[in-house]
């Protein structure tokens, strides 16, 4: 993906067609180190085609993946006011009893 990126990003400086040493430049200017095999990939694959074409071809293709949906609702209504204080204190009273329990091996692993 990232020499994608650096190739985008080249395109986008003005370079019609960006080369191995375009890419590397971009990617060495974040501390990446590239690989020759991956750039020559990259290139080979997208010379000659508009990035902004390649773009819109992509988001259709992702506008027809299912990406999953919600978590499922509850229907039942609270019974009063007060059940959300009291589960909001139960939660907190099991975080301390949590907090305690990881206390008790006093750094000691099971394989120490």
């Amino acid at each position: 993906m990232r020499y994608v990126a650096a190739y985008l990003l080249a395109t986008l400086g003005g370079v019609k067609q960006p080369t191995e040493a375009d890419l590397e430049k971009i990617l060495g200017s974040v501390g990446i180190e590239a690989e020759a095999s991956k750039m020559k990939k990259v290139i080979s694959q997208l010379k000659d085609k508009d990035p902004a074409t390649l773009i819109k071809e992509g988001q259709l293709k992702l506008a027809s993946v299912p990406s999953g949906g919600g978590a499922a609702v509850s229907a039942a209504p609270a019974a009063s006011s007060a059940a959300p204080a009291e589960k909001a204190e139960e939660k907190k009273e099991e975080k301390k009893e949590e907090s305690e329990e990881s206390d008790d091996d006093m750094g000691f692993g099971l394989f120490d």
